[in-house]
């Protein structure tokens, strides 16, 4: 039986387009692969990132009894989060839409020798 563990940040205030371009650098890789190539990229969505995929990892050791060292993410994705509408006066009384995002960041591991 294959079992996945999940972990979800909802909210985070980073636009999910920034979170797809880190997303991507560690889809299909092994926990601590992808927590090395994060600890190493300048952007403040890789801290979320990173710290979503801990928080998968460690479901699956305390919950299911897996093995951090075999854990591989099997899915990861930024999905849009709420959006926050704020307007900054400009000439003429006219305002300008200020859109602050946030994203849904949902990981899932599995450990590596289980099929998939």
């Amino acid at each position: 039986m294959i079992m996945r563990v999940a972990a979800v940040a909802k909210d985070v205030r980073i636009s999910p387009r920034k979170v797809k371009l880190v997303v991507d650098l560690v889809r299909g890789k092994k926990v601590d692969e992808a927590l090395n190539i994060l600890r190493f990229l300048p952007t403040p969505a890789a801290r979320a990132v990173a710290k979503v995929i801990k928080s998968a990892a460690a479901n699956a050791e305390n919950n299911f009894q897996m093995e951090p060292a075999e854990l591989k993410i099997t899915q990861i994705f930024a999905d849009e989060g709420h959006t926050l509408k704020r307007f900054r006066p400009q000439a003429r009384g006219r305002v300008n839409p200020i859109l602050k995002r946030s994203t849904h960041i949902s990981v899932f591991v599995e450990e590596e020798g289980s099929g998939t």
